[in-house]
């Protein structure tokens, strides 16, 4: 018997397990996929966002300032990565002043103390690339960046250490309420017992919902295709920059990423099934929309399209809430702001519990910091890791050229508690993969090292094969774009 059962690994879920590991309490973490970070918290903006956007009437408008309060010493804490750098949403519209003014107002309402609103000058001084027919922005110096999936690894690898037990390749199938627990059965019939369950099932969340007959929602999956640019391509702008948001979201983004690979997108089409493969229209499409913010787009800087799929409820909200199935807990429709929002959510969700008579008992041996896998640093010289890349196993072998990845870092990301099977696991803890090739040359190095560690055969094209995704390459959107130009 469990005290608390939470399903879904994402930013959510592993948040939650981290906080509860602070107590003595026994608590299991399920999630149907082969990792943790797996759904939306996988492919998204990765924004530390300010806290102006959400109505000061919803939720999430409520909880995404207190959120981003959090992050300087959650990372110092973590270690995932994170960096306050601003942002700016442009208007390039004399009338879109006073929408920039609402929204500056609404921020006030929702506690901000660092907006601004800014003119021609004063924006083109910060931001010199900017479309110089900008006229005003709306600049949040707190707002930042992070690598939101790194957070969640962080979050899981230390409620682990603290205590928590994680499942993965586990899908929660069917909840059954007795008087004081919960039977809980996964796909293979295995039955756990716990006094709580938390909701964090991102885009399924509605079905689990279901399972204990709480239907008072659903889950629409958004999807929003990305444009990632290589690692440096990012020193052209210095903060996130927005434009006008609309109803479907804050409007295509020109953005750097934490490790300075300069991002552009998402659009935003509502689907009836999650779809995460790219299309090479939409991508034209955020692309040229892009180009309104700047002219410095050079997309043959290009290594990768990705989808991420947000979770939109059918109030337009997020969802967290004790449901009337006592101990019951739901935390869905988790859409952007959640990621920022995230501790906030969590402090809700503890406080939910406690209203429940769940047991908080201060765990002494409670250890709130994680060592990082990796640290930003400046990549050195070719000739200077040539000599490393072809030696015999060592930990200072390089494994991938491009990220200079060592054979010691990936072995450290194996043994942190989290089961770590796919090359594609070691990519989003290590950043082996992510460099300009993606992975061409070192995903059978990282294979090989894994299949050592692991004692047992690693396939290189596991994820790419088993996901069915089809992406839009670097060739393909290329010449798409070159030859749409004048369209």
């Amino acid at each position: 018997m469990y005290d608390v059962a939470i399903i879904g690994a994402g930013i959510i879920g592993t948040s939650i397990a981290r906080a509860l590991s602070r107590y003595k309490l026994s608590v299991i973490v399920f999630d149907k996929e082969n990792d943790v970070s797996m759904g939306a918290t996988k492919a998204n903006s990765a924004i530390v966002h300010g806290g102006f956007a959400e109505s000061h009437a919803k939720v999430k408008g409520g909880l995404c300032y207190k959120g981003r309060k959090q992050f300087d010493q959650l990372d110092k804490e973590l270690n995932f990565g994170f960096e306050k750098i601003g942002s700016l949403v442009l208007a390039f519209e004399e009338e879109q002043l006073g929408k920039l003014n609402e929204l500056y107002e609404n921020g006030l309402a929702n506690g901000l103390d660092d907006l601004e609103i800014l003119d021609h000058d004063q924006i083109m001084a910060m931001e010199p690339n900017v479309n110089p027919d900008v006229k005003y922005a709306l600049y949040c110096k707190g707002a930042g960046i992070c690598s939101p999936y790194e957070m969640a690894i962080a979050m899981a690898e230390n409620a682990i250490v603290n205590g928590v037990e994680l499942f993965l390749n586990t899908e929660i199938t069917a909840i059954e309420k007795n008087i004081d627990s919960f039977d809980l059965t996964d796909q293979n019939g295995k039955d756990y017992q716990s006094h709580y369950v938390i909701n964090a099932g991102g885009v399924s969340a509605d079905k689990v919902s279901q399972m204990v007959g709480v239907d008072s929602f659903t889950i629409t999956p958004r999807t929003g295709e990305y444009i990632l640019m290589v690692r440096g391509s990012a020193s052209v702008i210095n903060t996130v920059l927005f434009q006008m948001p609309t109803k479907m979201g804050k409007g295509i983004l020109v953005t750097p990423t934490y490790h300075s690979n300069l991002m552009i997108g998402p659009d935003a089409v509502n689907e009836n099934t999650v779809d995460k493969s790219t299309h090479a229209e939409r991508l034209l499409k955020i692309f040229n929309e892009a180009k309104h913010t700047t002219d410095k787009l050079n997309i043959k800087q290009f290594i990768r399209s990705f989808t991420g799929v947000r979770a939109v409820s059918s109030t337009d909200d997020f969802i967290i809430e004790a449901t009337p199935v006592t101990g019951f807990i739901n935390c869905a429709g988790i859409q952007s702001p959640g990621l920022t929002s995230s501790p906030a959510i969590t402090e809700m969700v503890l406080g939910l519990l406690r209203e429940l008579n769940c047991p908080f008992e201060e765990d002494p041996r409670f250890n709130p910091y994680r060592a990082p896998i990796i640290t930003k640093t400046e990549l050195k010289p070719v000739k200077e890791i040539q000599p490393f890349v072809d030696i015999d196993s060592s930990p200072e072998k390089i494994i991938c050229r491009c990220e200079q990845v060592k054979e010691a870092t990936i072995i450290d990301a194996m043994n942190r508690g989290i089961p770590v099977t796919t090359v594609d696991g070691i990519k989003r803890r290590t950043r082996s993969g992510s460099g300009w090739c993606q992975g061409t040359f070192c995903r059978p190095r990282v294979a090989e090292v894994m299949t050592r560690v692991l004692g047992h055969e690693i396939d290189a094209g596991f994820d790419v094969e088993h996901s069915g995704v089809n992406r839009v390459g670097k060739n393909e959107i290329v010449d798409y774009i070159k030859s749409h130009q004048n369209d």
